[in-house]
């Protein structure tokens, strides 16, 4: 008998395991789907039109989506001007937050400490604060550049003192003081894109798609320390937690490129069919995801082994984009 009980509290506890979940972004669908780590499609939800970029909230709950309404930033238009939130316990977009006059969102940022959010808005150009709880945006800081990309909260013990944002269209990162809206232009390869700031805050690596290389930004001295040279095309970056690694998206190439952070070289690759447009690494470091948005795939790579594990089909149009995996009760 008692061994019987032992079975059926296990199975019970099984039931109720938590479930890794990932979460795709389909830029082409307006949604965001929900997929299991072997592929398998669980839901979708759908978003504001054309979303881009995606952050998780502090306690895992929410999903915030960056609705751009166009497809690329080379493409004219206003654009929309919304953040969806989405439940990811119900599944369920239950909420909109305006970015008023400031359309096209892109870019989105955490802050850990606070759960702020930094937005970034091509149109016109600015870094967006919004406070998720209350579902309004706070403060707006022009860039001082052209077309603002993505974003990254600089560190903060009581929260982030500055935001670095990528602008695409000329070479350069905008270091925005978060209390006097001062700004500071660092400058860097051709066209930055994708960036991600180490895990101890202190260097933020953004990588410049046409010059193929990745500028290391010293975040406190808020300058360009060093560079490595990649691939061609490197368009979304993301670390490895024991800041060990940088894995690369490089778009021209159809690669997910290795770096070797104690040598600053290119330590593996691997190839894929379609061009990657992003790249993110799970918390754990075991995995990256990178998907090839013209394709309508999601490219599952194991880290440890440097080898491409599994391909996840998307419906035709989806238009798959940022990747999260996370941890659902």
């Amino acid at each position: 008998m008692l061994r019987l009980f032992l079975l059926a509290a296990v199975l019970a506890a099984g039931l109720h395991a938590d479930q890794q979940v990932l979460l795709v972004l389909f830029k082409g669908a307006s949604a965001l789907a929900f997929y299991t780590l072997e592929g398998q499609l669980l839901g979708k939800v759908p978003v504001g039109l054309h979303p881009h970029e995606m952050v998780i909230s502090v306690d895992g709950r929410y999903a915030y989506t960056t609705d751009n309404g166009t497809m690329k930033i080379e493409q004219p238009g206003k654009g929309g001007n919304s953040i969806s939130v989405v439940d990811l316990h119900a599944r369920k977009r239950v909420g909109k937050i305006s970015t008023e006059v400031y359309y096209r969102p892109h870019g989105i940022s955490l802050d850990p400490v606070n759960g702020v959010l930094a937005v970034t808005s091509e149109l016109p150009e600015r870094v967006l604060l919004v406070d998720p709880a209350r579902r309004k945006l706070i403060r707006n800081f022009e860039t001082k550049g052209k077309t603002t990309h993505m974003v990254a909260f600089g560190p903060g013990k009581s929260g982030a003192l500055y935001a670095f944002a990528c602008n695409s269209g000329e070479d350069t990162v905008s270091v925005v003081q978060l209390t006097t809206g001062h700004v500071k232009k660092i400058v860097t390869g051709q066209r930055p894109e994708g960036n991600v700031i180490s895990p101890d805050g202190a260097l933020l690596y953004v990588a410049n798609r046409e010059s193929h290389t990745i500028s290391i930004i010293d975040t406190e001295r808020q300058a360009v320390i060093n560079e490595i040279k990649t691939s061609k095309g490197p368009v979304r970056i993301g670390i490895t937690p024991d800041n060990k690694t940088l894995v690369v998206a490089a778009m021209h190439d159809r690669l997910i490129e290795f770096v070797d952070l104690a040598t600053r070289q290119v330590s593996g690759k691997v190839a894929l069919k379609g061009q990657p447009v992003s790249c993110t690494v799970s918390k754990d470091g075991k995995y990256a995801f990178a998907s090839a948005e013209a394709d309508d795939i999601v490219y599952v790579v194991s880290v440890p082994e440097r080898k491409l594990i599994r391909e996840i089909k998307t419906e035709k149009g989806s238009g798959p984009d940022a990747v999260l995996l996370i941890t659902l009760p």
